[in-house]
């Protein structure tokens, strides 16, 4: 019998390994492929991000410039008018009980005492007031000085305006003393508004009251000098009371004893009132005598 020749003892090896180094190096050649082209994208995003990355910078500067420059234009400035409905009257004529429960109310600046010359004109001891429309603290202090003048004499040709929406407390409804008149037996009043609200001249100062306004109030808005005798230089009370409201809600609420407002310009009124009376002769005695304004003649200096 003749036997099967039997293939060579390591043959089926041999092709096995050579079959296992071939997937090897397939594996091999596949891993570097795939490293190549790896490197190759990152490579390619490397460019592109060294050519992006300025753009980007550039893109992202003009947007933030866009809005902050949105954010913070000059916005127009608020133009005056002619008091409008009840303003005027309801300012100009505020009850004297409301005004007796108030007292000093919530006013928290109490003039400082003066020393120089007494300020008078026509035989009068004279209020000057210097102020600017677009002045957010000049707006606060309107009120209580118009209410205060009122009962003294006669107060007519009140405007209304806002201060500057770019400043301090913005867009604070307030009036002007810009062309209005005063008509007392006792007293004498002066009203200039040397700016409007675009900070344009708009009143006058003469030589005298310039002189005053700089060496006295350093120049600075508001500036109130009574009889020469007290200076309120400033708000006497906090602008931001008066944020979100009308003129007409103002003078409105200068009628409620309970209300915020009318404490704080109501009692700031008071207390102007007390310093008028005080360089008057307690004229007229009626409004002196008043117990609103005795309770707030203990803010006086």
């Amino acid at each position: 019998m003749t036997k099967s020749k039997q293939p060579p003892r390591g043959a089926k090896t041999g092709a096995a390994k050579s079959s296992v180094q071939t997937a090897a190096q397939k594996r091999l050649a596949a891993q570097r492929a795939m490293a190549l082209a790896n490197g190759a994208a990152a490579a390619r995003r490397k460019r592109l991000y060294a050519i992006l990355s300025p753009i980007a910078v550039v893109v992202l500067v003009a947007i933030v410039l866009v809005v902050v420059k949105v954010n913070t234009a000059d916005k127009a400035p608020n133009v005056a008018t002619t008091a409008t409905g009840n303003v005027a009257s309801d300012v100009t004529s505020v009850p004297a009980s409301v005004l007796d429960s108030i007292g000093a109310g919530s006013s928290s600046a109490p003039p400082t005492a003066l020393t120089g010359a007494a300020l008078s004109a026509g035989g009068l001891p004279r209020v000057l007031y210097v102020g600017a429309e677009w002045c957010p603290y000049c707006a606060a202090e309107r009120w209580p000085l118009a209410v205060a003048l009122s009962r003294f004499g006669t107060l007519t040709g009140l405007g209304q305006t806002a201060s500057s929406p770019n400043d301090t407390d913005p867009s604070t409804p307030t009036l002007t003393f810009h062309g209005a008149t005063f008509v007392s037996s006792v007293i004498s009043f002066s009203g200039i508004e040397v700016q409007d609200g675009a900070r344009q001249p708009l009143d006058k100062l003469d030589a005298a009251d310039s002189a005053l306004f700089q060496s006295v109030g350093q120049g600075g808005f508001p500036f109130l000098d009574i009889g020469g005798k007290y200076l309120i230089n400033g708000a006497q009370y906090n602008p931001g009371l008066l944020s979100g409201m009308t003129q007409k809600q103002i003078a409105a609420d200068l009628h409620s004893a309970s209300s915020p407002v009318a404490k704080s310009i109501d009692g700031a009124a008071n207390v102007i009132t007390a310093a008028i009376c005080a360089v008057n002769g307690n004229q007229p005695a009626k409004v002196c005598s008043a117990a609103g304004v005795v309770a707030a003649a203990k803010n006086l200096p």
